[in-house]
């Protein structure tokens, strides 16, 4: 793997708000049987950095579930924060509910399924949590199949090298290739 992880400083926002992050958490619809605080935590730790052009949007869309949260009245302190994995992931699940249909909750752990995180329950051993880090920073920078297998996104018919298409229009491109089912 390429270059170090990026933690950005949010570990302060957990300690300082951890009812913050059990919101986000509850916007996920995981299975009954397990856990996955471990992850979650993992995924509000990586600091999720745009590649591509116009996905600068999507990093928006996470800062406004921020700040939907906080109701605007810590707006200018949490600025100085990086978005995070969890953040923009909530924001895509409610993006593609809006799309597609479907409840944003479950979009959240579809989300999670095709990043091929959804067997890391917890706990999470050490090396559990190395190779979700692999994939978080895989998922950031890009790192996963042209046809956007790794990704949120993977297509079966992709048209286009996924790793170069911004989440946007990836998203629609999986919306309408499921639709077809």
């Amino acid at each position: 793997m390429k270059g170090k992880f990026l933690v950005s400083a949010m570990t302060n926002l957990i300690q300082v708000e951890p009812v913050y992050f059990d919101w986000l958490t509850s916007q996920v619809r995981t299975p009954k049987t397990h856990t996955f605080h471990d992850l979650f935590a993992e995924m509000h730790l990586f600091e999720f950095i745009w590649t591509v052009p116009n996905d600068d949007n999507r990093v928006e869309d996470g800062r406004d579930v921020r700040h939907e949260f906080f109701d605007g009245s810590e707006k200018e302190s949490l600025s100085a924060y990086g978005i995070t994995f969890l953040e923009v992931l909530i924001a895509l699940s409610r993006r593609c509910a809006f799309t597609a249909g479907g409840e944003p909750d479950a979009w959240a752990w579809k989300l999670i399924k095709n990043i091929r995180l959804n067997k890391m329950s917890d706990p999470l051993t050490h090396q559990r949590i190395l190779r979700v880090r692999e994939i978080l920073y895989a998922v950031t920078w890009r790192e996963y199949g042209l046809d956007g297998n790794g990704g949120f996104f993977p297509l079966r018919y992709p048209k286009e090298n996924q790793t170069k298409v911004e989440l946007w229009y990836q998203m629609n491109a999986y919306v309408m290739e499921n639709e077809k089912i």
